[in-house]
């Protein structure tokens, strides 16, 4: 696909990368907010004056409508159809121009929303149409997805598994450190945070049974992943090399994998996940651009051993992203953190998950989605699934003096959060991914409805 070059943003008031931690939006935003100006986040939303679903970004308690910004004029040097862009339903037109169309539509947002740009801070009548508040608005899925794929990125989650079910001495598989392993999953459960998730119904061996049941999951699960979104694919037959692999990410979304573990523990050998896992899958709304996480990325972690050739970068990196699990329990309304850990946790990185990935010629394609696998550091209160905090339900997690879990109860509510921040840098946020669980549906056998 042909790309336009990219154009630099209009009006001398365009601040540099190098002023980015300084720079300020005339919007009033909170130093815990996610959504400072050096974040705009992309997602799709309506509203109730407005019930169409179309394109803004995330600045403060507020989404900047790009559909009004575009038909005012504001894009009109980016590209002629930029206004279509952002009157979708989804990201994927956009995501489709590629990264120097994206860097332009940035810079542009960028001088839009500094507090010395009077462009729109200082036209009023548009203002009142062109910002909506988060809390009045109604949120879809941001991109449309074809392909999902789940990896299995985080170590030391392979590691509590593999000493849990498999051996503790040895509880990584052969393979584990020699390719980023990873299953297809179910792109039609995707769901956007805040949709309730019904307890599946599946069939499992319970514990000292000799003949397998149907029934509800018994042992509902939720998997802390971090979402790579892919912007521009590939051609059937074309790997992409590692080196270019970053160019195909637009940005990256939080993701609950949900796992019924006594269904998939059943069901996975030989051919691996199926019904326990594609239930559901939660995404949080808003896409955080790769742009906007570069002051975060951190050195790709040290490989033992190398990976083979095609798997290794000129300079790979990985990104400090902070990770948390909140649990809100249908006997109450207290939120219980009960997890913290960081993607730093993570083996192989994004670029040579996307290398791996398409090493066969398989074709991605925009807006197909790649999860992290589960995210678990190495110490106590790290682990990103009950599965590990509680030793496969031997050991429960408890809650207060009255509350413990050792899977998830009907009624519960799991919440994803993530930020990045360091010194001399304002904080920047991902939103939550969340889900409550409700019943699950039983029929009749004979039941045709």
């Amino acid at each position: 696909m042909h790309q336009q070059p990219l154009i630099q943003s209009f009006g001398p008031n365009f601040k540099s990368m190098a002023a980015l931690p300084t720079l300020k939006s005339f919007i009033d935003v909170s130093s815990d907010s996610d959504f400072p100006i050096q974040n705009l986040p992309y997602g799709v939303f309506s509203d109730p004056k407005n019930t169409k679903p179309r394109i803004g970004v995330a600045i403060g308690d507020w989404i900047l409508d790009l559909s009004v910004i575009a038909d005012a004029g504001f894009f009109e040097t980016i590209h002629p159809q930029v206004t279509s862009w952002f009157h979708q339903a989804s990201l994927n037109v956009f995501m489709a121009q590629g990264p120097l169309q994206w860097q332009a539509v940035r810079k542009h947002l960028l001088t839009l929303l500094s507090e010395d740009c009077p462009k729109l801070r200082d036209a009023s009548s548009l203002r009142q149409t062109a910002f909506v508040a988060q809390q009045q608005a109604r949120y879809y899925l941001p991109f449309n997805t074809k392909n999902y794929t789940d990896f299995y990125s985080g170590i030391h989650h392979a590691e509590n598994v593999g000493r849990l079910f498999r051996d503790k001495n040895n509880p990584l598989l052969p393979n584990y450190r020699h390719i980023p392993v990873a299953y297809h999953g179910r792109a039609s459960s995707l769901v956007i945070s805040g949709t309730p998730i019904r307890r599946p119904m599946g069939q499992f061996m319970p514990q000292d049974h000799d003949m397998p049941q149907f029934g509800p999951s018994q042992r509902l699960d939720f998997e802390l992943e971090l979402g790579t979104v892919i912007g521009t694919g590939n051609l059937l037959g074309e790997p992409i090399a590692i080196d270019d692999a970053n160019t195909h990410i637009f940005g990256f979304v939080l993701v609950n994998d949900w796992s019924a573990r006594d269904i998939q523990q059943w069901e996975y050998v030989p051919l691996g996940p199926f019904l326990g896992k594609s239930f559901a899958t939660t995404l949080s709304p808003w896409v955080v651009t790769q742009e906007a996480l570069a002051p975060f990325q951190i050195p790709a972690p040290q490989m033992t051993p190398p990976p083979l050739p095609y798997l290794v970068a000129k300079h790979d990196f990985a990104y400090d992203i902070q990770l948390q699990v909140s649990l809100i329990t249908r006997e109450s309304s207290k939120k219980y953190t009960i997890s913290h850990t960081n993607t730093q946790a993570l083996y192989w990185t994004q670029a040579q998950q996307i290398a791996h990935h398409t090493s066969n010629g398989c074709n991605l394609e925009t807006g197909d989605l790649l999860a992290s696998g589960t995210i678990s550091g190495e110490t106590p209160g790290s682990d990103g699934s009950l599965l590990e905090m509680t030793a496969n339900g031997k050991e429960p997690l408890v809650l207060s003096q009255h509350e413990q879990r050792c899977f998830l109860e009907d009624g519960d509510t799991v919440i994803f959060e993530a930020f990045c921040k360091k010194p001399d840098f304002p904080r920047m946020g991902f939103g939550v991914a969340a889900g409550t669980v409700i019943p699950a549906t039983i029929r009749g056998t004979h039941d045709k409805s």
